[in-house]
């Protein structure tokens, strides 16, 4: 069922859900979702180059970091963010990310 709103609430509500059929399943880059800002704000470094080169793997392409063991991986993350695992930090950054891609 369809609700048509003629207020102002209405239109923004109407608005965030047309934007919310837009973004749905969409494929978001790591550097969009892990932000200078983000990054700075959860771990102790300015940005994900900083931290990725901190990391003490080589990562200078996907495969790189695919072939990284998880569990190594989320050791990192544990030691030098506010996260408890990888999927917690791209989870969370992939949160905040929809929220500004809806305007809220």
């Amino acid at each position: 069922m369809k609700v048509k709103f003629t207020n102002d609430l209405g239109k923004k509500l109407n608005e965030i859900e047309k934007k919310a059929k837009g973004i749905n399943n969409q494929s978001v880059s790591m550097t969009d979702l892990l932000t200078p800002d983000f990054v700075a704000k959860h771990t102790r470094f300015a940005n994900a180059d900083e931290m990725f080169g901190a990391s003490g793997f080589k990562i200078e392409s996907q495969e790189d970091f695919a072939a990284i063991p998880d569990e190594k991986w989320d050791e990192f993350i544990r030691s030098a963010s506010s996260f408890s695992s990888w999927q917690e930090m791209l989870g969370k950054a992939g949160e905040l990310w929809a929220i500004k891609q809806l305007g809220l």
